[in-house]
């Protein structure tokens, strides 16, 4: 399968953590990184039942990491032609097709394309930044997927909020300082959150990630999980982020 992929001159085919995937990536255009990854792992999923969608998919890593983790379809929205190219031969590469379905459009206009309340959960890691002026990343590959050039984040909590039906949850990673930001537009939209965690590069460091989960419609009642600490002092991975990426510690 790996010897009939597509490939542009920029890409390549990494391993993906998990279950023995692959994803194609470009340095130049779009990879992953450890936000994704533990989106991935937080969200809460139907797991036979449901219908799953990932917004600002890029090269449609969480929709395949969710994949291990439900039988559910997984449907996903990406606005870039390249990446939205990318995402569908992600999907191709590891056969998934019959389960994970990419749609190429603006998350804006999702409702154009996909149908209102009819999401039993979703997913989100969407541009970072406020566009204030100054430089940006040279890509404008790169640039819109970490600006909020094209969407705001306002503007991916109200289209959450519409997606999914009442009851539903919807997951987002965001940088640690828009928490104040994330639950004000969760509550204006009808998402209560309800789970938050922060993560955080080292010991005694600020966190610089939260992971946020929410229920449309739901009752107030938030709960504060434990820290996830990425590094050691000596800079190694963690055991969680370890047992993410490698597997569980086996003890000599």
């Amino acid at each position: 399968m790996v010897e009939n992929v597509r490939l542009y001159s920029d890409e390549r085919i990494d391993d993906l953590l998990t279950k023995d995937m692959k994803i194609i990536q470009s340095k130049q255009v779009f990879c992953f990184s450890l936000d994704a990854v533990l989106l991935a792992r937080f969200a809460s999923l139907p797991i036979k039942r449901g219908r799953i969608i990932d917004l600002c998919t890029g090269n449609g890593v969480i929709p395949l990491l969710l994949s291990v983790r439900t039988e559910c379809p997984i449907d996903a929205v990406e606005i870039q032609e390249r990446l939205y190219d990318m995402a569908k031969r992600n999907v191709a590469l590891n056969g998934l097709e019959d389960r994970i379905t990419i749609y190429h459009g603006d998350v804006k206009e999702a409702l154009t394309f996909l149908r209102n309340g009819s999401y039993d959960a979703l997913t989100c890691n969407p541009p970072y930044m406020p566009v204030v002026g100054g430089e940006k990343n040279k890509s404008s590959h790169v640039a819109i997927a970490r600006h909020e050039i094209l969407l705001t984040l306002e503007e991916v909590i109200r289209i959450s909020s519409k997606l999914v039906r009442p009851g539903g949850k919807v997951a987002y990673v965001h940088r640690a300082g828009r928490l104040g930001d994330l639950m004000t537009l969760m509550r204006k939209y009808r998402i209560e959150p309800k789970r938050i965690r922060l993560v955080y590069p080292k010991p005694g460091m600020e966190a610089n990630m939260v992971l946020i989960e929410g229920i449309r419609d739901g009752k107030p009642d938030v709960k504060v999980l434990p820290p996830l600490i990425v590094y050691k002092e000596n800079g190694e991975y963690c055991d969680e982020i370890h047992s993410i990426y490698y597997g569980d510690r086996k003890e000599e």
